[in-house]
C-alpha cells in the first residue's frame, strides 16, 4: 500500500477527506430534516395522520438521504480503521487513530440524532392516528345522541297529541252527559204535566200505570245511553 507523510497513506487521506465531506453534508441534512419536521401543517387537527410528521414526503426523503450518507461514512470509517493499523510509524498511527475515532464519534452522534428524530416522527404519526380515531368516534357518538334526542322529541310529540285527544274525548263525554241530564229534566216535567192532565180528566188507574211504565222504560233507555257513552270514552282513553 502506498503511504505518504512519513508513514501516512494517500488512500487513507482521501478516504478521510471524503468522509469529512459526507459528514458536513449529513449535518446539513439533519438540520434540514429538523426544519421540515417543525414546519406548520395545513391543519393541526387533520383527521388523516401525516406520514413522516410535519414535513410529509419531503421530510422522509431528506431523512433517508441522511441515513445513506451516515452509512457511507460508517463504511469509510471501517476501512480507515483497518488502514491506520497498518501504518508502521507509531506517531502517524496514533494521529490517524484519533482522527478516525473522532470521525466515528461524530457520525455516531449524527445517527443518534436521526434516530431520535425518527422516534419523534413515529410518535407524531401515532398521535395523529389516535386523534383521527377519537374524532371519528366522537362524531359517531354525537350522531347517536342526536338520534336519541329525535326519538325523545317524537315520543313527547306523540304524548302531547294523545293528551289532546283525551281532553277532547272527555269534553265530548261531559257535553253528552249534560245533554242527557237536560233531557231527563224535560221528561220529568212532561210527566208531571201529563199526570196533572190525566188526574184532571179522570182517566183510569190502568192508564196511569201504563204511563208510569213507559216513563221507567224511557229512564232505562237514558241510563243505557249514558253507560254506552262512558264505555266509548273509556275505550278512547285506554286505547291511546
Amino acid at each position: 500500500m502506498d503511504f505518504s507523510g512519513g508513514g501516512g497513506g494517500a488512500t487513507l487521506s482521501e478516504m478521510y477527506q471524503s468522509a469529512r465531506r459526507l459528514l458536513l453534508s449529513a449535518r446539513d441534512g439533519v438540520a434540514r430534516v429538523e426544519r421540515l419536521a417543525s414546519a406548520p401543517t395545513s391543519s393541526s387537527y387533520s383527521s388523516a395522520p401525516l406520514v413522516g410528521g410535519g414535513g410529509g414526503a419531503g421530510d422522509s426523503a431528506a431523512a433517508e438521504e441522511v441515513r445513506r450518507e451516515v452509512a457511507q461514512i460508517q463504511g469509510l470509517c471501517a476501512q480507515m480503521d483497518r488502514l491506520w493499523r497498518s501504518i508502521p510509524a507509531k506517531g502517524q498511527r496514533d494521529l490517524w487513530k484519533r482522527k478516525v475515532e473522532q470521525l466515528s464519534e461524530e457520525v455516531d452522534s449524527l445517527k443518534e440524532t436521526l434516530d431520535r428524530h425518527s422516534l419523534r416522527q413515529k410518535k407524531r404519526v401515532l398521535e395523529a392516528k389516535e386523534r383521527a380515531e377519537l374524532f371519528e368516534r366522537a362524531n359517531g357518538e354525537s350522531s347517536h345522541v342526536l338520534r336519541i334526542f329525535d326519538d325523545e322529541a317524537q315520543a313527547m310529540q306523540s304524548a302531547r297529541s294523545s293528551s289532546r285527544m283525551l281532553d277532547e274525548a272527555y269534553e265530548t263525554g261531559v257535553a253528552i252527559l249534560h245533554k242527557y241530564a237536560d233531557q231527563r229534566d224535560r221528561l220529568k216535567s212532561a210527566q208531571r204535566k201529563a199526570l196533572d192532565i190525566l188526574n184532571t180528566v179522570g182517566l183510569s188507574n190502568s192508564v196511569l200505570k201504563l204511563i208510569e211504565r213507559r216513563h221507567r222504560v224511557d229512564k232505562w233507555i237514558a241510563y243505557a245511553g249514558m253507560m254506552i257513552t262512558m264505555v266509548v270514552i273509556g275505550t278512547v282513553l285506554f286505547g291511546n
